[in-house]
C-alpha cells in the first residue's frame, strides 16, 4: 500500500504543474476552452488522488514517508535532493488547497467568461500557484520549502497584477512582490544560520540537532540569545510577511485588484496561509522559543483587533473581507504563540472553506453588478440573487463563529487555548480576540446588510442585477457544505480524541506542554463568551443598519477622525510612504541626478573634452609651415646645446 499511496502522492502534487505547462504553451496556439479544461482537469486529479492519500494514511497509520523525486542541488559538500514529505501535516495541507484550488479552477470559468484578454494565461497562473504552495507544504527541507515559497510570491505577483494595463494592479503587484522581500530576506538568513548550526537543511537533521543548538548562543547589544530564540525570530518574521501581520500586512488589501478568484485563492488557502505551516512545520523548534512565542501571541492579537477594526470602515466589499483574512490570521499565529499548533491548523482548514465562500460570493455580487465593489451603492439585493445572499449568510455565520458552523469550533477553540495558557500575553489575546469576535460579527452583518438587505441605493444597478451561473454557484454550495460541517466533523480529528493518532507525530509538543488537554477545560463563560459575544455584534448591526440606518452616519460625521483613521487602515500606508518610500525616492534621484549622469556619464564626458581641449591646444603645432618648423627645429637645437654646455 505505501509504494501506492506515494505514488498517488507524488502525482497529486505534480498535476498541477503539469496543467500550468501545457495551458501556458499550447492555450495560445489551442485556444482559451482548452486551457481551461486542461487545468481543471490537472486539478481535479489532484484531488481525487489526494483524498485517496488522506484516506489510505488515516486507514494504515502511516507515519512520515518520504517519497524521492530526483537529484538536485550538487555544490561542493552541499547537496540537496528532492524529495516530498508525506506526513499528515502534509496531506491536510494538500488535501485542503488542492479542493479549494480546483473550486475556485471551475468558478472562474464563469466568472472570466465576459473577460475581454485571452484567459488561458489566467488558467496556467491558477495552476502554477498551486503547484507552487504543494510544492512548499510537501518539502523535506528548508531550500525546497524556500523555492515553493518564492513561487508563490512570483505567482501572486502574476496573478495580482493579471490586469496589467490597469496601473493600480500594476502597483498592487509589485508592493506585494516587495513587501513580501522583505520579509523573505529573514527568513533565508534563518535557513542559513539553521544550516551553520545544524550542517543540514533537511528537517529530519535539524529536529534531531535541536538538543545541540540548546548551547548556543549570540551575544547582541548586551543580551544573549539562545540559538533557539534566534532563528525563530527569524523565521517567524518571515512568515508575518507571507501571513500578512501587523507592520508586514500592508500588500493584502492591495492585492484585491486581482480577479476575484485569484483573491480567494490566495487568501484562503494558499499564500497567506503558509506562515502558519512554517510555524506548524518547525514546531520542533518554536516550542523552545518561549520569548519568541510570546512575540508571536502578542502580534497575532494585535493583527486580529487592528484587522478587525479596519473592517468596520471599509466601504470596498472584497477590501472589507481582505482585513477579515488578516484578522483571522491573527488568531492562528495566538495559537500558535500558546504552542497549539493543531489548534491554528484546524481554523486555517475551516477558514479556507468560509474565507474562500466570502471572497466567491462577493466575487458573484460583484459579477452581477458589472464590476461594482461600493457596499453603499448596493442593497437589497437578496431578491435579485437569493443563491448568493443565502451562500453568504452561511460564510457569515461561520466567520463569526455562530454554532454549529465550522468558525464556531476553531475560533472559540483558540481563543480557550490562549485563556488555558495562565500567561499575561494569553489573558491578552483572549481579551483582543474577544474584542475582535465582536467586531468580526458586526463588519460581517454589516456587510450582509448593506448588500443584500434594506433599500437599493442605486435602481440602476439594481435593476440590471442577475444570479450567477450554475458554474459559479456549484463551488460555492460545496464551500458552503464545509463551512457548515467542516468543524464538528474535523474536531475530533484535529484537536479532540483523536488529534493524535490524526497528527502522528508531524506536529510536535514539548512535553511540559499541556495546552492541548488543558483547553478542554476551560470555564464555562470563558468558552461561551465568544458566541455570546459574535450574537451581540449581529444584534447591533442589526440596530445600525436595518432598525436605525442613521446610526452610522451620525457616528462617523461625530467621530470623524476616528473614521477616517479606520478608513484608512490606521495610516500605515500613508506612514510608509512618508517614513520609507519619499526618503527613497529622494535618495534615488539623487543617485540618478548626482551618482548617475554628474559622475557615472559625466566622467567620460568629461574626459572626452578634455582630449578634445587638449588635442585642439596642441594642433596649431602642425599647421603646415615650413619656416615655423625649421624655426622650431632651431630652437630645440639651442636647448639642447645649452643643455649639453651647462652640464659639461
Amino acid at each position: 500500500m505505501a509504494p501506492i499511496t506515494s505514488s498517488l502522492f507524488a502525482i497529486s502534487v505534480f498535476a498541477p504543474l503539469g496543467g500550468f505547462l501545457i495551458a501556458g504553451l499550447l492555450g495560445r496556439v489551442l485556444g482559451d476552452k482548452f486551457a481551461k479544461l486542461i487545468s481543471i482537469f490537472g486539478m481535479f486529479v489532484a484531488v481525487v488522488f489526494s483524498w485517496c492519500v488522506l484516506g489510505s494514511m488515516l486507514h494504515s497509520g502511516i507515519g512520515s514517508t518520504i517519497v524521492p523525486i530526483f537529484e538536485w542541488i550538487h555544490a561542493g559538500n552541499f547537496n540537496v535532493s528532492w524529495y516530498l514529505r508525506m506526513d499528515m501535516l502534509s496531506v491536510s495541507m494538500l488535501t485542503m488547497v488542492t479542493s479549494v484550488s480546483l473550486l475556485v479552477h471551475i468558478y472562474s470559468v464563469g466568472y472570466m467568461s465576459h473577460e475581454t484578454m485571452p484567459t488561458y494565461r489566467f488558467f496556467a497562473y491558477l495552476s502554477l500557484f498551486t503547484f507552487s504552495m504543494l510544492m512548499l507544504v510537501t518539502s523535506d527541507n528548508l531550500i525546497e520549502l524556500f523555492f515553493g515559497w518564492e513561487a508563490v510570491g512570483l505567482s501572486s505577483y502574476l496573478l495580482i497584477g493579471y490586469w496589467y494595463t490597469r496601473p493600480s494592479a500594476i502597483a498592487a503587484a509589485i508592493k506585494a512582490f516587495v513587501v513580501n522581500r522583505i520579509a523573505d530576506l529573514f527568513f533565508l538568513v534563518g535557513i542559513c544560520v539553521l544550516f551553520l548550526l545544524s550542517g543540514s537543511v533537511f528537517y529530519d537533521d535539524i529536529f534531531h540537532k535541536i538538543p545541540e543548538l540548546a548551547n548556543t548562543q549570540y551575544h547582541l547589544l548586551g543580551y544573549s540569545f539562545q540559538a533557539y530564540e534566534f532563528i525563530a525570530l527569524l523565521l517567524f518574521i518571515g512568515a508575518m510577511g507571507k501571513s500578512a501581520q501587523l507592520f508586514l500586512h500592508v500588500w493584502l488589501p492591495d492585492a484585491m485588484e486581482g480577479p476575484t478568484p485569484v483573491s480567494a485563492l490566495i487568501h484562503a488557502a494558499t499564500m497567506v496561509t503558509a506562515g502558519v505551516f512554517l510555524m506548524a512545520r518547525m514546531s520542533p523548534l518554536v516550542e523552545f522559543a518561549p520569548h519568541v512565542k510570546m512575540f508571536i501571541v502578542i502580534m497575532g492579537a494585535t493583527t486580529a483587533f487592528f484587522a478587525g477594526t479596519v473592517a468596520l470602515a471599509q466601504p470596498d466589499i472584497k477590501k472589507s473581507i481582505a482585513y477579515s483574512t488578516c484578522s483571522q490570521l491573527g488568531y492562528m499565529f495566538v495559537a500558535v504563540g500558546v504552542g497549539a499548533y493543531q489548534v491554528a491548523m484546524f481554523h486555517l482548514t475551516t477558514h479556507a472553506f468560509f474565507k474562500a465562500l466570502l471572497f466567491l460570493g462577493a466575487g458573484s455580487v460583484i459579477h452581477a453588478l458589472h464590476d461594482e465593489q461600493d457596499m453603499f451603492k448596493m442593497g437589497g439585493l437578496s431578491k435579485k440573487l437569493p443563491a448568493t445572499c443565502l451562500l453568504m449568510w452561511i460564510g457569515c455565520l461561520a466567520l463569526g463563529g455562530i454554532f454549529p458552523f465550522a468558525g464556531y469550533w476553531s475560533k472559540d477553540a483558540i481563543m480557550e487555548a490562549a485563556w488555558m495558557s495562565g500567561s499575561t500575553v494569553g489573558h491578552y489575546a483572549w481579551i483582543m480576540t474577544a474584542i475582535t469576535a465582536f467586531l468580526t460579527a458586526f463588519y460581517s452583518w454589516r456587510l450582509l446588510f448593506l448588500v443584500f438587505h434594506g433599500k437599493p441605493k442605486d435602481q440602476k444597478l439594481y435593476d440590471h442585477a442577475h444570479e450567477s451561473s450554475f458554474v459559479m454557484t456549484l463551488p460555492m454550495c460545496v464551500l458552503a457544505t464545509g463551512a457548515v460541517i467542516g468543524g464538528f466533523v474535523l474536531e475530533p480529528y484535529y484537536i479532540g480524541h483523536h488529534q493524535l493518532a490524526f497528527w502522528n507525530d508531524s506536529i510536535f509538543n514539548a512535553p511540559t506542554n499541556h495546552i492541548m488537554t488543558l483547553m478542554h477545560h476551560t470555564p464555562y463563560l470563558i468558552a461561551k463568551a465568544p458566541l455570546a459575544l459574535g450574537i451581540l455584534g449581529i444584534v447591533v448591526a442589526f440596530v445600525c443598519y436595518i432598525v436605525a440606518p442613521k446610526i452610522p452616519v451620525m457616528m462617523a460625521s461625530g467621530l470623524k477622525g476616528v473614521y477616517q483613521f479606520l478608513l484608512n487602515a490606521w495610516y500605515f500606508d500613508k506612514l510608509y510612504d512618508f517614513i520609507f518610500v519619499r526618503p527613497y525616492v529622494v535618495f534615488s534621484k539623487l543617485l540618478w541626478k548626482v551618482g548617475d549622469q554628474e559622475i557615472v556619464e559625466g566622467m567620460p564626458v568629461a574626459l572626452a573634452r578634455i582630449t578634445d581641449r587638449t588635442a585642439k591646444g596642441v594642433s596649431w603645432i602642425q599647421n603646415g609651415s615650413f619656416a615655423f618648423y625649421a624655426f622650431t627645429m632651431a630652437i630645440g637645437l639651442v636647448v639642447v646645446l645649452a643643455t649639453f654646455l651647462i652640464y659639461h
